[in-house]
């Protein structure tokens, strides 16, 4: 039909799939828009929805449409691309429309959060003696706070002037019904991190640094592809401390200076305040208005730097992956920051990459788009291979500076001569302390938190774990309780063994609250700070940690995979990983790549200013060909190899991976409905895809439910997931089976 602008359809925010008709109020056309969020009369209750187009198809009986309530925004919650962005979305991860909205639209937004104000007070009439001396005998304290607002060159705050002065505001409100006074609003933007600018509180040019000759290189080819204009995706492979970031700077600065817009992703919320920091001193002394987006934000911060980006006002975001959806107006430039860290998927629906949801958003907009490692995974160098990348190499440190001498730590040995109590080494010990002496800092990584893995009975073999959940529970010191990290589960550590009653129940098992009371106690002095899940509760301790940190108020960290990449400290000259093989020996075909990874990640916060770096690697494994690969910078010898095994059973790069998740209270239910699945699957799509399974997901049961899974192997992801959601949606499931697909998973467990 025609389209008709006095109806809209919308979809609702509250798990409707299909999209409603509604009719248009006048008090609504004029700011109404595709891609509005606006207040819906459905089933007698006020709800949220977006506007998807204009007109309808549906055929609406004469009389019978509801109208619309309100807009609630006054700026479109979806522009014109982000709309687009939401098909595929929606399309690609198999997602329903609500929980892509949600994901979409940050919820200070969908909850209609106003902008933040402020209340000034100003004098108005000058008032004549007779008045002022009728104030004096009737109302001395209006007579006190007239005569100081008659003082002031501007307009002062009201709340302060009114708690400085002691002064109620009723006085206030009769001056100003009086006509002596006049209040004025004014709105004022939550600015996060907006003192994040090294140690100084006001805006100072970053100092700009001499580009290497890689540097400029890879600057020239980015800084061609951007006046070409139109869409292309180039990979930065720079090793660590090759000054990626200065080039990533150096395309910002052109792509604001011609007026468009900028995402910059990093994967941790961790590394937020130290990028922020560096495109805030480079921009906004000329006056452009950078804004951050992550999780941790309060819902006014994050509400402020939406309505700064939607109204035009500021042109780059900085932040985690969600800021992939930022409402970002004549969007240039994308960049991924550290683009193989799996943080970039999430793991709820929708399970979307934050890398590749920027390249196809690059796509929309005829952007560019910049996947920046040192490391970088390996669907993006085969996409280099295939010619669908550009790539540029910077294989050289900054300054020439080397690259950190590495020192390979086999703990079996250690186990043999009696020192296997410590999970720390002589040697990593005599560096820390030679560290401590001379005033450097040292990092020490483990990717596990907590004090011990797990309570061990020695007498009977009773492992503590979870009553809800496959999985042994974690001991915390800091509450002396075991916790399970899967569904939060914490109960008192017993101090007797449950099967047995054997008193000799014993920790088994590093955490990095335990290394923390180990280097605590080699190095008594030293100010020591543990960063991981559990001790970054509070909001903006990250920040205060790692500035701390970076003036010398600290001199060691012990943390997780939040300090394991990105971070830039000059004086830290020493990295440890205590357990380096941990994420090689689990049931995941990229264990070999993320060992890899994450081992060269690591080094690389070593030796980052003028003074030489050195990395202690502790492994039980040390043959294992990612440590030996890593020990040597060697990644063309890693690519080489990985590739190879990975070609020879096609596994993804080659072909896509789409995994298929089943769980519920009864075993026996699942695996007769998921038997049933596969038949059909095979019938129809066997000549598509290849299917592996069913088979127990490596933890089996979570929060009391089990938990089997399918794989599927297809040339195009694309191709496959629409006849796939077809199928399941004419498959009659148990309603005690709930099912979840992941496209491009990368969480195995």
């Amino acid at each position: 039909m025609k389209t008709d602008t006095r109806i809209v359809e919308v979809i609702a925010l509250s798990g409707f799939d299909t999209p409603l008709a509604y009719a248009v109020p006048p008090t609504c056309a004029g700011e109404l828009d595709v891609g509005s969020l606006v207040r819906i009369p459905l089933r007698r209750r006020s709800e949220l929805g977006v506007v998807l187009r204009f007109g309808t198809d549906q055929v609406v009986p004469p009389g019978k449409l509801k109208m619309l309530f309100e807009v609630v925004q006054p700026y479109p919650v979806l522009p014109p691309d982000l709309m687009k962005l939401y098909h595929w979305v929606r399309e690609y991860y198999s997602a329903t429309p609500e929980a892509v909205l949600e994901t979409m639209i940050p919820v200070a937004i969908r909850r209609g959060m106003k902008a933040k104000t402020r209340r000034y007070i100003v004098a108005a009439k000058a008032p004549t003696a007779g008045e002022l001396e009728a104030l004096e005998k009737r109302a001395p304290k209006q007579a006190e706070l007239l005569r100081f607002i008659r003082q002031q060159l501007k307009p002062l705050p009201r709340a302060d002037i009114l708690k400085r002065m002691k002064i109620s505001a009723s006085a206030c409100d009769g001056l100003v019904a009086k006509g002596f006074l006049r209040e004025t609003e004014t709105e004022e933007e939550r600015i996060a991190y907006e003192d994040e600018l090294g140690e100084a509180e006001t805006v100072v040019p970053e100092e700009r640094h001499d580009l290497t000759e890689e540097q400029n290189a890879a600057v020239c080819s980015i800084k061609a592809a951007i006046d070409q204009g139109g869409f292309s995706t180039r990979l930065l492979h720079g090793v660590t401390g090759s000054g990626k970031t200065e080039v990533y700077l150096n395309a910002v600065e052109q792509v604001v200076a011609e007026g468009g817009g900028v995402i910059f992703l990093v994967p941790e919320v961790a590394l937020a305040p130290q990028t922020v920091g560096r495109v805030r001193a480079r921009l906004e002394a000329r006056g452009v208005h950078t804004v951050v987006w992550h999780s941790h934000l309060s819902g006014g911060e994050r509400y402020d730097a939406w309505k700064a980006l939607a109204s035009g006002e500021a042109h780059v975001v900085v932040g985690a992956r969600s800021a992939v959806f930022a409402p970002v107006q004549n969007l240039k430039l994308l960049i991924v920051d550290e683009e193989h860290e799996p943080s970039y998927k999430q793991e709820d629906s929708p399970r979307y990459h934050g890398r590749d949801v920027a390249v196809y958003r690059a796509l929309i907009n005829q952007a560019v788009c910049i996947l920046g490692s040192a490391t970088p995974s390996l669907e993006s160098l085969y996409n280099v291979e295939r010619k669908k990348y550009g790539v540029d190499r910077i294989l050289n440190r900054v300054d020439d500076r080397e690259l950190p001498r590495i020192h390979l730590i086999d703990m079996r040995r250690e186990d043999l001569q009696g020192k296997g109590a410590s999970p720390i080494s002589r040697t990593l010990a005599d560096m820390l302390i030679d560290r401590f002496e001379k005033k450097e800092q040292s990092i020490l990584f483990l990717n596990r938190r907590g004090f011990s893995t797990s309570l061990l009975c020695p007498d009977c073999g009773h492992v503590m774990s979870c009553e809800h959940c496959s999985l042994p529970m974690t001991f915390h010191r800091t509450d002396g309780k075991i916790h399970c990290h899967l569904c939060g589960e914490e109960r008192p550590a017993p101090y007797k063994c449950p099967e047995c009653r054997s008193v000799n129940i014993r920790k088994r098992g590093l955490g990095t609250q335990k290394i923390e009371d180990v280097v605590q106690k080699i190095l008594p002095r030293a100010r020591i700070v543990r960063m991981d899940a559990d001790s970054m509760s509070k909001k903006n301790l990250y920040r205060k940690i790692l500035n701390d940190f970076r003036i010398g108020k600290i001199d060691l960290l012990v943390g997780t995979q939040m300090i394991a990449k990105g971070l830039d400290f000059p004086n830290v000259t020493l990295v440890g990983l205590v357990d380096a093989d941990r994420s090689l020996h689990v049931e995941d075909f990229r264990a070999a790549e993320r060992t890899f990874q994450l081992i060269v990640q690591v080094s690389g916060r070593s030796g980052r200013g003028d003074r030489a770096g050195e990395v202690v690697i502790q492994t039980h494994t040390p043959h294992a060909p990612p440590i030996q690969f890593a020990r040597q910078s060697d990644f063309e010898g890693f690519l080489l190899e990985e590739l190879e095994q990975r070609r020879e059973f096609n596994y993804p790069p080659f072909r896509h991976l789409i995994r298929h998740l089943f769980r519920g209270r009864n075993p026996d239910k699942i695996t007769f409905f998921v038997e049933q699945w596969v038949k059909l699957v095979q019938a129809e799509l066997g000549e598509q895809i290849e299917i592996r399974g069913p088979a127990p997901a490596p933890i089996e049961k979570i929060r009391d439910e089990y938990r089997f899974q399918l794989w599927y192997f297809a040339p195009s992801a694309s191709k496959v997931i629409g006849p796939i959601r077809q199928l399941r949606q004419g498959f009659k499931m148990d309603k005690d089976v709930i099912d979840l697909i992941d496209v491009d998973p990368m969480n195995m467990s």
